[in-house]
């Protein structure tokens, strides 16, 4: 399987991707440019972490105007796997490939740390192996991170199953303080009605090997590869 990182001026996570998918999971990895509208012939696209063009104006709102993000419209419509993480979340609810949006964290302070988010649904390309109410342990960096839609939009995901991930505690109850950003319902992750796009603020390329203390993010991954052999 190929994978394609967008790499944007400002991106900081893109090599951490390409390090976990070439050395961990040893498939293939190349990195797009925002200025190129050629995807290489990719089978999912990922939107990394950072600050793209310097989250000036509104977390990824310069972003969602590069050509490449032409190119991954027209990738995501056609069904190709599309997963942002952090400001690859921002990128593609500024983009319209995701409802909601990312606000600045209740707290208005950066938030790094260890999260524990919970599996809400099975129904994506990116969840499908991976047991209904699973506790995960990514990290998160971030200071706009805070979910956010209105109530007529929330409805729309709760009846579509589109709320993919919830901030949960390490037992996995919906603890009001294990919501590090004041996201709406303790949302961390959605994904679109034809649950081929995923948004998720935590980290999983940061928790795909044991010296990182967390291999949870391969989960994600092997879901992934599992669901495209069988397409």
């Amino acid at each position: 399987m190929k994978f394609g990182i967008v790499v944007f001026p400002g991106s900081w996570s893109q090599q951490d991707f390409y390090h976990v998918i070439v050395n961990v999971l040893k498939e293939q990895a190349c990195y797009l440019w925002h200025k190129e509208a050629d995807l290489k012939d990719v089978d999912c696209v990922i939107l990394p972490g950072g600050f793209a063009h310097g989250d000036y104006l509104r977390a990824g709102a310069i972003a969602r105007l590069s050509p490449v993000m032409r190119a991954v419209t027209a990738f995501a419509e056609a069904g190709g796997f599309v997963l942002g993480s952090c400001n690859g979340f921002q990128v593609l609810t500024e983009a319209g490939l995701l409802p909601g949006a990312l606000l600045p964290n209740d707290c208005l302070h950066y938030r790094c740390r260890w999260v524990h988010l919970r599996v809400e649904s099975r129904q994506t390309p990116f969840t499908a192996t991976i047991p209904l109410g699973q506790v995960m342990r990514m990290p998160i960096s971030h200071g706009d991170g805070r979910y956010f839609i209105d109530q007529a939009g929330w409805r729309r995901l709760v009846d579509g199953d589109q709320i993919i991930f919830r901030y949960c505690d390490a037992n996995g109850a919906l603890a009001k303080d294990a919501n590090p950003n004041g996201s709406l319902d303790q949302i961390a992750g959605v994904c679109n009605e034809r649950r081929n796009v995923l948004g998720l603020m935590p980290h999983p390329e940061r928790a795909a090997e044991p010296i990182l203390g967390s291999e949870d993010g391969c989960l994600m991954f092997a879901s992934i590869l599992d669901t495209f052999t069988r397409i």
